[in-house]
């Protein structure tokens, strides 16, 4: 009687080790928890979308995969976001109205609007935070925003344009914050800066990002902030709906 490869049996085992894998991981995938609004909530669910069966099948044999890398990035965004929320809090205890992961109306664009905060006054600020590694710093330079090396200015001029979206929504002028967590501020002279400012856009630490609106929010805004706060939730619904 001819023997089978002494190969074949564990050959075997694999395949069907990673048929069952795959199988589990579509059975969470396509059971998997819908996704609530609100901090982090759109940058968590693109790194849900970008796990998909196979990806999660990949990084459990070992495989880095350009997807799960956007995914990693995507988790440290909601990270980023969730911790402002947390320092935020203290402020809807003040009276600021806190609105988190919100959609711009229609015609603005797909983008969405990690955090608006409107104060007792009736000032209204667009939050952009981002969490960035503290390894390189953040800087302004050559007209263009940097952290190290890497050109961020769109993901600056981008709270920019949200902010500008809100303000043609409320009818009232809008600031834009991005609040950036770990990765320092840098001014002229490799000196660090308590804040930076590109183009209309004020970039400060997210440590002192409560302190930045409270004292912002000194000069009182054009309308009552009970009518602002009800024509946002009007405007701007929840951008994650699932």
């Amino acid at each position: 009687m001819r023997r089978s490869p002494t190969f074949e049996r564990p050959l075997v085992i694999t395949v069907l080790m990673l048929l069952a894998a795959a199988y589990a991981t579509h059975w969470w995938w396509t059971r998997k928890p819908t996704t609530r609004h609100g901090a982090g909530a759109s940058a968590a669910a693109r790194a849900r979308q970008l796990r998909t069966p196979l990806v999660r099948l990949a990084t459990a044999l070992g495989i880095d995969t350009r997807a799960e890398r956007q995914a990693r990035n995507w988790e440290a965004g909601a990270v980023g976001e969730k911790r402002a929320a947390g320092r935020l809090a203290p402020l809807a205890r003040q009276g600021w109205a806190l609105r988190y992961d919100l959609a711009l109306p229609p015609g603005e664009g797909p983008a969405n609007v990690d955090a608006l905060a409107i104060s007792p006054n009736g000032a209204v600020f667009v939050l952009d935070p981002k969490l960035w590694t503290s390894r390189y710093p953040v800087t302004v330079r050559t007209g263009r925003v940097w952290h190290g090396d890497h050109d961020v200015t769109s993901w600056i001029t981008s709270a920019r344009d949200e902010a500008a979206a809100v303000s043609r929504a409320l009818g009232v002028p809008v600031t834009a914050i991005v609040a950036i967590e770990g990765a320092p501020l840098v001014g002229p002279h490799g000196r660090p800066a308590a804040e930076l400012s590109f183009r209309g856009v004020r970039i400060v630490p997210a440590t002192v990002l409560p302190a930045v609106l409270r004292e912002a929010a000194r000069v009182p805004g054009q309308r009552r902030a009970a009518d602002l706060v009800a024509a946002a939730d009007r405007t701007l619904p929840p951008y994650t709906q699932r």
